[in-house]
């Protein structure tokens, strides 16, 4: 039996345990109150992420036994991102200190590379690197950094969801221009969920992803794009792509305020993706700036990419370029005045 049935019953399960998820943080009064480092201005509850999570994890079993997705791999989602999922959910519930998280976080890490049989090689300007411990090392960093760094993008209604959808997307894009369709199912289960998700996240916000929701969707990306690695290497640096609007937006600012002695961990506002809701008044215009970054000009990178027609590591230096530019614009990772 064909597995693309699930794909719409992925987006209506999400749709309707977010709505359960939304009653559920209203009877527990888990709300995110507006602070003065808030990007938004009233009361709104959060974990609705965990409606993602259930609803990709579930379907993967059925997606298995439809031997479309190999069961180790499908482990390496369950176990790596059930616990991140895990570990968020205690967290929206309760505190629970970084040093714990961060733990969780590298054990999460461990257990998808185990399941997937490490990192494959990753040739960088003619250099590969290997298989081998380095590679884990690298490896390990890369998911818990694609992890954390989407938990601090998650903080305008819709923006973590669009960008999941759009790199999730592409990525199937990129599968069936290599002939590889089959692979395009694991990416477009997770935008099926995502999307489910995302009526209810759109400006204005009726419930937010909550750390459950965003730190599964950073380290599942990762590991997605460590299995298309793994099935032709160009495809890392193209997934890599795809996700440049995080990557470059997090990673500048939480390096800016690393220069300036900030304690990183804190709560601000200097994303450049907060700046541009501040300066252009409003969610929805920042969020559907950054679908049309991913379709306008990360996707199609990512394509040349995909077909071998330039190298992934300058490429990826091309494609991040502007995205820099924009944020150095923007005033990412500058104290708010």
């Amino acid at each position: 039996m064909s597995p693309w049935w699930l794909l719409p019953l992925v987006l209506v399960c999400s749709s309707a345990l977010t709505a359960w998820m939304r009653r559920y943080a209203l009877a527990r009064d888990l709300l995110d109150r507006p602070t003065a480092r808030s990007s938004h201005s009233v009361p709104t509850p959060r974990g609705g992420g965990v409606a993602i999570v259930l609803c990709f994890l579930g379907a993967l079993p059925l997606a298995a036994a439809a031997g479309n997705v190999d069961a180790a791999v499908s482990w390496s989602l369950v176990c790596g991102g059930g616990l991140v999922a895990a570990i968020g959910f205690a967290d929206d519930h309760g505190h629970i200190a970084a040093r714990w998280r961060l733990l969780a976080h590298f054990a999460a890490a461990a257990c998808v590379l185990a399941w997937l049989g490490g990192m494959p090689p990753i040739t960088v300007a003619g250099w590969v690197l290997a298989p081998g411990w380095g590679a884990g090392v690298f490896g390990a960093f890369y998911l818990v950094w694609m992890l954390n760094l989407y938990n601090f993008m998650d903080g305008i209604d819709g923006l973590a969801g669009v960008e999941a959808i759009c790199i999730c997307g592409g990525g199937a894009l990129l599968h069936v221009v290599l002939g590889q369709t089959q692979s395009a199912l694991l990416p477009l289960l997770l935008a099926a969920a995502v999307a489910g998700f995302l009526q209810w996240n759109l400006p204005p916000a009726r419930i937010f992803m909550g750390d459950a929701g965003s730190g599964f969707l950073g380290l599942v990306i990762g590991a997605l794009s460590i299995h298309a690695a793994a099935q032709a290497p160009e495809l890392f640096w193209a997934w890599v792509i795809l996700a440049g609007v995080f990557v470059v937006d997090a990673t500048f600012t939480l390096l800016r305020r690393l220069a300036r002695g900030e304690k990183v961990y804190q709560a601000h506002r200097s994303h450049a993706y907060q700046r541009a809701a501040l300066k252009y008044g409003g969610h929805l215009p920042v969020t559907l700036a950054v679908a049309a970054i991913n379709l306008l000009w990360l996707l199609p990178i990512a394509c040349w990419v995909a077909v071998g027609g330039v190298d992934g590591a300058l490429a990826t230096v091309l494609a991040y370029l502007p995205l820099l530019a924009l944020d150095i614009w923007l005033g990412a990772g500058v104290p708010e005045r």
